[in-house]
């Protein structure tokens, strides 16, 4: 762990964790796309001080027929996002089981340009059949192959950032230079079911490499800069989190709040009246703010962060606010995001040297 801080994420796609909620949101369904929702979700979250906003994503429509679904590309809602803040960090979801990783490292870079360095990338796989057909590709079927492409995926993009050396742009308006072509270089990558030679077409991120983030099922540790650990329990969450070797561990926390005009328990009885709130093996608190602060403080002792997945955020994310991140501040447990820090800054993360760079280095040693 990094210290005695808690890094606080938050989840903002769609009307929140229940599939039901759209039913108690604060707006009409169809503005749920809108960009001033959007804007203020980001605006609120970085407000009350949250490390970290990350925005769900998949190919396939979420939600079921019977629901309004709907969705725009993670990536593109982030960078919108990152034109509207300027402390908090943006972290799309995004699959590279059948997506090009030479595109998703193009997209990603720029993101961390967009928002001066705040970007992460959360990695995640697409499982469902239809997923490979709406992309015009062969079914990648099994865990083991989903892995594969995640493993050779982030690979390739983290290989494609180093591409570009951070002085490779030179600007030279006397020699009319805009590159130094030396400092651009080929990853000649050769996986099991593609081959990548580069370099990249996006200059070098200001983090140098973007925080990714992921599953350590799914993306191998050595590839991760924070795992993302699930457990119904402390203590699951507690040995889930040892056994993550990664730099930086988050606990994923679903939540549902009491508000002035309901108790968590009440809100969650009136959404399964129409739809399950599925467990998916993570810690669910369903209840007042106090407790969850209490929580939270038990979960800094195995964990540097946790993402909280709101029940629904029209109605959780304002409690989150107002009485959830002040309680867990005034008790030193979290910190806020410093204006003009990069996101691998604030959790703690040191900016990598470029690979190429200090390959080059070595072999001047000798």
């Amino acid at each position: 762990m990094s210290g005695p801080a808690l890094h606080l994420a938050v989840e903002i796609d769609g009307d929140g964790a229940h599939p039901a909620a759209w039913r108690r949101a604060a707006h009409a369904p169809d503005r749920l796309l809108s960009p001033r929702r959007v804007a203020g979700l980001a605006t609120t979250a970085e407000n009350a001080g949250f490390t970290l906003i990350t925005l769900d994503d998949g190919v396939l429509p979420p939600g079921t027929a019977a629901d309004p679904v709907g969705r725009i590309g993670a990536v593109e809602r982030a960078a919108f996002v990152a034109a509207s803040t300027s402390t908090i960090g943006i972290a799309p979801v995004v699959a590279v089981t059948y997506a090009e990783p030479f595109h998703v490292s193009g997209q990603l870079a720029s993101l961390d340009h967009i928002s001066a360095g705040r970007a992460g990338w959360v990695v995640s796989q697409e499982e469902h059949p239809d997923a490979a057909r709406a992309w015009g590709r062969p079914l990648v079927a099994d865990a083991d192959a989903r892995a594969r492409e995640s493993r050779d995926g982030v690979e390739v993009v983290r290989a494609l950032w180093d591409s570009w050396e951070d002085d490779a742009v030179i600007r030279s308006v006397a020699t009319s230079r805009y590159l130094d072509r030396e400092r651009l270089h080929y990853i000649d990558f050769t996986g099991d079911t593609y081959a990548v030679k580069g370099p990249a077409i996006v200059p070098r991120p200001p983090q140098g490499q973007l925080v990714v983030l992921g599953r350590p099922a799914e993306v191998p540790a050595g590839q991760l800069d924070v795992a993302l650990v699930e457990g119904r329990d402390l203590a699951s969450v507690g040995a889930a989190a040892t056994a993550a070797a990664a730099p930086r561990v988050f606990a994923e926390v679903e939540v549902a709040l009491d508000t002035p005009d309901a108790s968590a328990t009440e809100r969650v009885a009136d959404l399964e009246r129409h739809a399950p709130w599925t467990d998916r093996g993570r810690l669910r608190h369903i209840g007042p703010a106090e407790q969850l602060v209490s929580l939270l403080g038990e979960l800094s002792r195995y964990v540097d962060g946790v993402r909280l997945r709101p029940l629904v955020l029209d109605e959780d994310l304002p409690v989150l606010s107002r009485l959830v991140l002040p309680a867990l501040s005034e008790r030193r447990l979290v910190a806020r995001p410093l204006p003009g820090t990069s996101l691998r800054s604030t959790l703690g993360l040191e900016r990598p040297a470029n690979r190429f760079a200090a390959a080059a280095v070595q072999e001047e040693a000798r």
